[in-house]
């Protein structure tokens, strides 16, 4: 499983339909890919939200974010990320 870091972006359209249920259907749907969300943030100023998931790989993450984006009609972009501590030891540094 990998962390992936969802930066999304509101649309006009995606502010008509926000509600909790649309949230509870956004969590099940990174569980059907076989994904955690680890944290959710609402925002302020050029980002408007983060999801914090894990995810088996980089075409399940692919699937979220499109899948995200359809469900709610924000935009996402989707990040890779590593910890620290990995990313010490794939740069030799530890």
């Amino acid at each position: 499983m990998g962390t992936y870091f969802m930066i999304g972006k509101y649309t006009g359209e995606s502010i008509k339909d926000i509600s909790a249920d649309r949230t509870d259907r956004s969590l099940r749907l990174i569980k059907q890919l076989g994904g955690e969300v680890q944290s959710i943030h609402a925002l302020l100023g050029g980002v408007d939200c983060v999801l914090v998931v894990e995810l088996p790989d980089n075409a399940v993450a692919m699937k979220a974010s499109l899948g995200l984006s359809l469900l709610t009609g924000i935009s996402f972009t989707t990040h890779p990320a590593v910890s620290i501590e990995d990313f010490d030891n794939i740069i030799g540094k530890k």
